[in-house]
């Protein structure tokens, strides 16, 4: 496991064992950074996004959560009565979700995961970030696919970040152009308590070229809501 991966686990169970001021450092290979707190994936749901609020508020029959982290999205769904398995690939993730009361908590790669025909595969908390680069985001569509039943559904929060003026961010992207990159791939790193992670690749992907890209996988793309800082929620569903 990425040791960013084992960071972020240390710090949901400090929170969870009562740490409450713990905070991740996020930073970008540029020295851009920000400081997390660990209480956000403690939310309480009326402190959930308009984008998260609307996600959860389409979310039918069973539903895989991916990347759930402490899950926040999963019990919410739990209490409006629906049936979710809630994966995460830190195992830590996993004993916490469960020990709050997520009834199928498991810890697995998404790219691994086995054996599950969803309804709706759900990726919060800009979670097709896992596609890694814009290479990736192919294979990550197709193996969406493989887990969703017919005529089922693929929510996703991303983000596009040419919505910003930042002069840091804006240099960032045509630092990625001028390398032949697209501008929303990433390389990131934890840090926690002095203790810093690996580096790993994250994608943020604009509606266009999500949309062009599932178009090409057989998917059709709605895009439900769009937020002024670049945050938006996509529903895809297979072509007929």
């Amino acid at each position: 496991m990425n040791s960013s991966i084992s960071l972020f686990s240390k710090a949901l169970l400090d929170y969870f064992n009562g740490d409450y001021t713990s905070t991740i450092v996020v930073r970008r290979d540029d020295g851009w950074e920000a400081a997390l707190p660990v209480s956000v994936f403690y939310r309480d749901p009326d402190s959930f996004s308009p984008v998260e609020q609307k996600a959860l508020s389409l979310c039918r029959g069973n539903i895989l959560d991916t990347g759930a982290g402490a899950g926040i999205h999963s019990l919410y769904l739990q209490l409006a009565g629906l049936s979710v398995i809630a994966i995460d690939i830190s195992a830590e993730a996993c004993r916490i979700m469960a020990r709050r009361g997520v009834k199928d908590a498991r810890c697995v790669d998404f790219f691994r995961l086995e054996h599950v025909q969803a309804d709706t595969i759900l990726f919060l908390g800009h979670g097709l970030g896992i596609a890694g680069t814009l290479s990736g985001l192919d294979p990550f569509l197709k193996r969406a696919q493989s887990l969703l039943k017919p005529k089922g559904q693929l929510l996703i929060h991303s983000i596009d970040v040419s919505c910003t003026d930042d002069p840091l961010h804006l240099a960032y992207h045509e630092k990625n152009r001028l390398s032949g990159k697209y501008m929303g791939e990433m390389k990131m790193q934890f840090e926690y308590k002095g203790a810093k992670g690996e580096w790993y690749d994250w994608l943020h992907v604009d509606p266009g070229t999500l949309t062009e890209h599932a178009s090409q996988e057989g998917w059709k793309c709605e895009i439900i809501l769009k937020e002024k800082e670049g945050d938006y929620l996509a529903c895809l569903t297979l072509k007929e």
